[in-house]
């Protein structure tokens, strides 16, 4: 992460009862021309000019997440993973209250040892309230890895560990995405120019 991201400029801990806390960092990192959703402006001056504020968990690679219906965990094998949260946050006076998203993120991260929930590419995370305070989110996607940090090779017979990058969702969109798939809503945001780092936006346009 480091190596990507630079240093943090702020970690938390969160512990859980029988879990291994969980810690979420927050890197302070300048926005990338590849990163500018279709149809935002892509100036200096442009809205969505500005830092963006990447947190990412640490601790729930420490185990492998394994299937709960089998009937032995293989301590070694399995699929390990992190979560990363990508937000533009603004400037101040205005900016949302987003650092609170932490205990959330730390919840989704815990899922994998407190409920067997195994968070794959495509699949939604829904964690029953905003993300922080006032957000209009209390859902998350889960996207593809690979395309902000490679995965993290691990000794043999280890999986690597991947990072799984989260995108907000509003309630209608949870719901769209139920009955018509991940890859229509990526198609969907893509088409109405939806940054999904924006903590303040609308939910995209539905077809009707």
């Amino acid at each position: 992460m480091v190596e990507v991201f630079g240093e943090p400029d702020a970690r938390a801990s969160v512990t859980f009862l029988g879990v291994d806390p969980i810690e979420v960092l927050r890197f302070v990192c300048p926005p990338e021309p590849r990163e500018t959703a279709p149809g935002a402006a892509n100036g200096p001056e442009g809205p969505d000019a500005g830092p963006l504020v990447r947190y990412v968990t640490l601790g729930m690679s420490a185990e492998p997440m394994n299937d709960p219906a089998a009937p032995v965990a293989d301590p070694v094998r399995g699929p390990r993973a992190e979560l990363v949260l990508t937000l533009r946050p603004g400037t101040a006076p205005d900016r949302p209250p987003i650092d609170r998203v932490l205990r959330p993120l730390a919840v989704l991260a815990a899922a994998p040892r407190v409920e067997g929930v195994v968070p794959v590419p495509g699949a939604s995370l829904d964690t029953g309230e905003p993300l922080w305070p006032g957000a209009p989110f209390t859902a998350v996607l889960v996207g593809e890895p690979g395309g902000l940090v490679p995965d993290i090779p691990l000794p043999p017979p280890a999986d690597p560990v991947r990072i799984l990058p989260l995108l907000p969702m509003t309630p209608n969109e949870a719901a769209w995405k139920r009955v018509h798939g991940a890859e229509a809503l990526r198609e969907l945001w893509l088409s109405r120019g939806t940054d999904t780092r924006d903590p303040r936006r609308a939910g995209a346009p539905l077809p009707g």
